[in-house]
Parts: structure tokens; C-alpha cells; sequence
């Protein structure tokens, strides 16, 4: 019989929870790519005019990167507090943090008025967008995990995942409708602030809802019986969810780390780059480049449930391996067709390489969180995936924009993919299938694996 923790909940309180892990990380995710958009069409107009157009570019890739630096000291200290306070106090105010910054970006005053404090505050603020986007992927995935149908987990986890295109669909939808609607000089002296100032809108309704649910049946539990091994005369100290992640879950992290590499470098190379690619070198317009990422995140959205209810039945593990080789078979496609200028092309170009991408995007919270025990799975995911953005997601556009101008070909950038996609390959073959893990049944005591169950990383029967 199943545990009250991992017993199915009821259906309408599951998708209320679905639903505010949902908003939340489309919010999070808006902010976070609408500062990836304006990176490549306004900001190295504005916080960096005195360079060469490629080079300003090339600076405001640099503060966008910034961003991700600071991710993993969010993981690191909203996994630790995730873990010792919960998941829904920590998201609540992962929201307001990326909120705030974002709007205070709306208001920033550019080059031409604070001289080179501009640029200053700009990487000032994008540090804390970073910084709260470190602490929200992980609580938002494993609200959803530690409520749902471990039967469906799969498919349900991947919802919050959705949270990425829609995000992605939302600020560029704003940019490409204001770009439309308002000339290039008016769109540079004020229309780049209207997306930005709008998240503060956005932040009132994602708190709202993200207040109204519940905290998860499975960490409740885990807290309860770490609260009653206190109490026992036999208590032990319980080690910080850091170090007990790095004692008994270290070869996780680094199977995640190798997890994200072509999923994260892959993402932004074709939603981030592609503006500056093909606006500089295949001849596309702003709105046309746009349009193309607007459309194709749609798709990207409504496809990623789909591969999380395939990773329910086939595993996580051979969904992912289909993402992560078909991203690196479609680079070399991916840039002739866009290289031909025409917006079917283009289209064609960023769908089917965000449509693989997606195979690794949805069963990536699953597939974490079934890795690491309850009291050490917010520190565990997080870390994770955090600290591989660094090495991935952050400089990802930057070093594909340089290659670009070193090189003026996209031959390098695919290669870059395609190494990015190889090393995943590699994370995922060796790692341990763990669709039919009980979340329960992972969670160690006083910080330690319990003698009766396998080691982190073993299969569970």
C-alpha cells in the first residue's frame, strides 16, 4: 500500500499545486529571458554605445552571464533553507526577489544620463536575478515531485519545466509586439522599459496564488521524524544538507552537472544567440528573429509535458539520451537552414531544435529529484543544476557570439553543441534509472543512508 506521502492527492489540489509552481517559474523565467532578449537587441545601445556594435553585444552578453554566476549561491542557500524550512516559504521569496529586480531594471537610468554607473547597476541587479532564480527551480520541481502521483511523476514534474518556454514565450511576445508597434528610436528611449516594469504586475499575481497552497506532504513527514529524533535521548546531530549532499550524493551532483551541459548550452545557443546570429550574419530583421522564437516556444511548450509522460513509461534516462543526441545530429541543419534568410527556414530551425530539447528539459525535474533523499533534496537538485549553469547556460552566448566574430562561421558553434551534447550522452549512460524510486523510501536518517535501504544512486526494489 502506498504511504500517506506518496499516496495519488486529490486531482484539484494537484493541479493547484502544478498550477503555482507553474506561474511562479513563468514569472522567474520571464524576468530571466527578457534580460536575455534586450541583451541582444538594446542594451549594448545603451549601457555599453562607445563599442563596436559585435563587442557591445559581447559586453552585455558578459552582464547577462553575470546572472548565472550567481546562481549557485542561491541553490546553495535556499537549498539549505528549503531543506530546513521548506519548500514554500523559500519560493515565495524567490519570486519577490526576481521580481524586484526586474522591475528596478525598468527604471534604471542608462549610459547616456550615469555615464559608466549604468552598467554598473545593471550587473548589480542581474546578480540578484540570478541569485533568485538559483533558489526557484529547485523548491518549484519538487513541490510538484513530493505531491504527485509517483506513478505520473514524470509528467506532472514536467509542468513547472514549462515554466522556461512560457516564459520565453511571454517576453518575447512583449518585445516583438513593442518592437511592431513602436519605431527603433522610441523603442530605445522607452519602450525596452515596458516589459521590465511589467513584472512587478506579474510578481503580485504569482505571490498570490504561490501563498494559497500547501507545503509538501513529503518534507512535513521527513521534518516530523527529524523532530522526533531530537527529542529521542539516542539523538544525533543532523548534518547540514550541504554536507550531507556532498557525503552520500556527490556522484548525483556531478551526474546531473554532466546532465544539464548540452540541455542548458543548447537552449540558449538557439533562443539567445539566435538574435544576434541571425540578425548580423544571415540578414533577418529584429521582428523576423523574433517571431520565429515566439512561435517555436509555443510549441516547445505544449511538447515538453508530452516527453514527461514518455519518461513515466520508457524511463528517464532513454528520453533524455533521445534530447541530447538529436540536439547534437541537428546543429550543422540548424544553421544552414538559417542561413538561407527565410522565415519557414528559421522557423523549421529553432522548433525541432527546441522540440529535442525538450526530451531533456521535461524528465530533468523528475529525474533530479528522485536522486537525492527529502532533508537533502532542495540542496541537492539545486546544486546540481545551478552550478552547471555556470559552466553551461552563462557562457554559452557569449562564447558563440565570439566564435562568431573570430571566426565569421557557425561551424564552430556547432561543434561547441556538439561537444556540450556528447558529455551529456556520457552523464546519462552511466547514471542509474530512477523512475520507480519512492521518494519516501529516500529519505535517510539524521543525514545518514539508512542501513535497510541501497546507497544514493542504486536502483531501488
Amino acid at each position: 500500500m502506498s504511504s500517506p506521502a506518496t499516496a495519488p492527492p486529490a486531482p484539484n489540489n494537484l493541479k493547484r499545486i502544478v498550477a503555482a509552481s507553474l506561474i511562479g517559474t513563468t514569472i522567474e523565467w520571464y524576468d530571466f529571458f527578457l534580460y536575455g532578449s534586450a541583451a541582444a537587441l538594446v542594451f549594448n545601445k545603451l549601457f555599453f554605445p562607445e563599442e563596436d556594435p559585435l563587442v557591445g553585444t559581447l559586453l552585455s552578453f558578459l552582464t547577462y552571464a553575470v546572472g548565472f554566476a550567481a546562481r549557485p549561491l542561491g541553490a546553495l542557500v535556499f537549498g539549505h533553507y528549503g531543506d530546513r524550512l521548506g519548500r514554500k516559504k523559500l519560493l515565495v521569496l524567490s519570486l519577490l526577489m526576481m521580481g524586484g529586480a526586474t522591475f528596478a531594471i525598468g527604471l534604471l537610468p542608462t549610459h547616456a544620463s550615469v555615464g559608466s554607473a549604468a552598467p554598473v547597476l545593471l550587473t548589480v541587479l542581474r546578480l540578484v536575478q540570478g541569485f533568485a532564480l538559483g533558489g526557484e527551480w529547485g523548491g518549484a520541481v519538487l513541490l510538484v515531485s513530493e505531491h504527485g502521483d509517483a506513478r505520473r511523476r514524470g509528467f506532472w514534474a514536467s509542468w513547472p519545466q514549462t515554466g522556461a518556454p512560457a516564459g520565453q514565450l511571454l517576453a518575447t511576445g512583449v518585445l516583438s509586439l513593442l518592437t511592431a508597434v513602436l519605431s527603433e528610436s522610441a523603442f530605445g528611449s522607452w519602450g525596452w522599459r515596458v516589459p521590465f516594469l511589467l513584472s512587478g504586475v506579474l510578481v503580485m499575481v504569482g505571490l498570490w496564488i504561490r501563498l494559497s497552497v500547501d507545503e509538501s506532504p513529503v518534507f512535513k513527514q521527513a521534518l516530523e521524524q527529524a523532530e522526533a529524533r531530537k527529542s529521542s535521548a539516542a539523538a544525533t546531530a543532523e548534518k547540514m544538507p550541504l554536507v550531507a549532499v556532498m557525503r552520500h550524493h556527490w556522484r548525483d551532483v556531478l551526474v546531473a552537472m554532466g546532465a544539464r551541459m548540452a540541455e542548458n548550452i543548447s537552449y540558449y545557443v538557439i533562443t539567445a544567440f539566435i538574435l544576434v546570429y541571425a540578425t548580423t550574419s544571415a540578414g533577418v530583421s529584429k521582428q523576423t528573429a523574433l517571431n520565429a522564437v515566439l512561435i517555436a516556444s509555443a510549441i516547445h511548450f505544449a511538447v515538453i509535458p508530452a516527453w514527461g509522460a514518455l519518461s513515466d513509461r520508457l524511463g528517464r534516462r532513454p528520453v533524455y539520451l533521445i534530447g541530447a543526441v538529436g540536439v547534437g545530429l541537428w546543429m550543422f541543419p540548424f544553421f544552414s537552414l538559417i542561413d538561407t534568410g527565410g522565415f519557414g527556414n528559421l522557423l523549421l530551425a529553432v522548433t525541432v531544435g527546441l522540440v529535442l530539447h525538450g526530451a531533456m528539459y521535461a524528465p530533468q525535474a523528475a529525474f533530479f529529484s528522485e536522486m537525492f533523499a527529502t532533508r537533502m533534496r532542495y540542496s541537492g537538485a539545486s546544486i546540481g543544476a545551478q552550478f552547471a549553469s555556470v559552466a553551461a547556460g552563462a557562457p554559452a552566448p557569449l562564447i558563440a557570439t565570439a566564435l562568431l566574430k573570430e571566426y565569421d562561421s557557425s561551424t564552430p558553434i556547432s561543434l561547441y553543441v556538439i561537444a556540450a551534447a556528447l558529455l551529456t550522452v556520457v552523464a546519462v549512460v552511466v547514471a542509474k534509472e530512477t523512475r520507480d524510486r519512492d521518494l519516501t523510501d529516500l529519505d535517510p536518517s539524521d543525514g545518514q543512508v539508512p542501513a535497510e535501504a541501497p546507497a544514493a544512486g542504486a536502483p531501488l526494489v
